[in-house]
C-alpha cells in the first residue's frame, strides 16, 4: 500500500513538474501567438481587440519589445484631439507609458521617439513633441519627416502667439503686426525659432526633392518671419516675395507628384516569367 502512495505521489509530482517546464516553455510562443493576433486585428483597425491581443502578449513576455510598441501604438489611434474625457486621456496616458517602456530598453528606438513626439504634438505640448523630433532626428539624420515636423512646430509656437496678440490689439488675422510696438517684443522672443523653422525645412526639402508640404510651410514661415520685421518695409516685402515663390514651388511639385503617382497607378502590371 505505502508502495502505491509512494508511486502516485510520483506520478503527480513528475505530472506537475512535467507541466510547469512546459508552460515555462510555451510563454514566449504564446506571447508571440497573441502579437500576430494583434497585429491582425490592428491591421483591420479593430483596435479594442488588438489591444486585447497585445497586453496578453506582454503579459507572456514583458521583453517582448515590438509587442508594447504595437499596445502603444493602438492606445495612440484611439487618442481624439482636444476631447478631455477620462476614457480619452487614458488611451494617451497609456500609449506614453508603452513608448517609454520601449525606450528604457532601447533608448534609440525612432519608432518609439517619434510616436511620443506625434501624441504630444496632438496634446499640443509643442515644447515636448519639438524635442521629441529633434531626438528622433539626430537618431536617423536621413529622415526628412523629422525635420519638416520640427518646422511645422516652430511656426505653429510662433503663429499662436502671434494670433494672441493681434486679438488683443483687435487686428484682423490678415491684419500685419510687424508696425505695432508688440512687434519688437514678439521679435526677441519668436525669430530664432522662425529661423531655425526655414532651416530644418530647407533641409527636409533636400533630403526628399519633391517634398511639397515642407514647401508649403516654408511660405508660411517667410510669411510668419515678415510679421516680425517690425516697420522694415523692404524686408518685409523681400519676405512675402519670397514666400509666394515657395508657394508656386509647392503646388507645382504637388501636381507633379499627382501626375507620377497617377501614372504609377496606371502601369500595368507585368507577370513573372515561368
Amino acid at each position: 500500500m505505502n508502495g502505491m502512495k509512494s508511486w502516485l505521489l510520483f506520478f503527480l509530482c513528475f505530472c506537475f513538474g512535467v507541466t510547469l517546464s512546459v508552460a515555462q516553455v510555451d510563454r514566449p510562443s504564446s506571447a508571440r501567438e497573441e502579437l500576430n493576433r494583434g497585429v491582425a486585428a490592428f491591421r483591420n483597425s479593430n483596435y479594442d481587440e488588438a489591444i486585447e491581443h497585445f497586453n496578453n502578449a506582454v503579459h507572456w513576455d514583458p521583453e517582448l519589445k515590438v509587442a508594447h510598441l504595437y499596445l502603444a501604438n493602438a492606445h495612440a489611434q484611439y487618442y481624439v484631439p482636444g476631447v478631455d474625457t477620462p476614457e480619452n486621456i487614458s488611451h494617451a496616458t497609456h500609449a506614453l507609458d508603452e513608448y517609454d517602456l520601449v525606450l528604457r530598453d532601447d533608448p534609440d528606438n525612432k519608432s518609439a521617439v517619434k510616436g511620443i513626439a506625434f501624441l504630444n504634438l496632438q496634446l499640443k505640448r509643442l515644447d515636448e513633441a519639438r524635442n521629441s523630433y529633434a531626438r528622433a532626428a539626430k537618431i536617423d539624420p536621413s529622415d526628412p519627416e523629422s525635420f519638416y515636423s520640427i518646422g511645422v512646430i516652430d511656426w505653429s509656437i510662433v503663429y499662436r502667439d502671434v494670433m494672441e496678440t493681434k486679438t488683443k490689439l483687435k487686428l484682423n488675422a490678415d491684419q500685419p503686426i510687424f508696425s505695432s510696438h508688440e512687434c519688437l517684443y514678439l521679435r526677441a522672443v519668436h525669430l530664432q525659432d522662425v529661423e531655425n523653422g526655414i532651416m530644418v525645412l530647407t533641409h527636409a526639402i533636400d533630403l526628399r526633392k519633391n517634398y511639397s508640404d515642407a514647401m508649403a510651410y516654408l511660405n508660411l514661415l517667410y510669411r510668419m518671419r515678415a510679421e516680425l520685421e517690425c516697420g522694415d518695409q523692404t524686408a518685409y516685402a523681400a519676405d512675402l516675395r519670397k514666400a509666394s515663390q515657395w508657394t508656386d514651388l509647392a503646388m507645382g511639385t504637388r501636381k507633379k507628384n499627382a501626375e507620377a503617382q497617377t501614372k504609377k497607378n496606371q502601369k500595368p502590371e507585368t507577370s513573372s516569367p515561368q
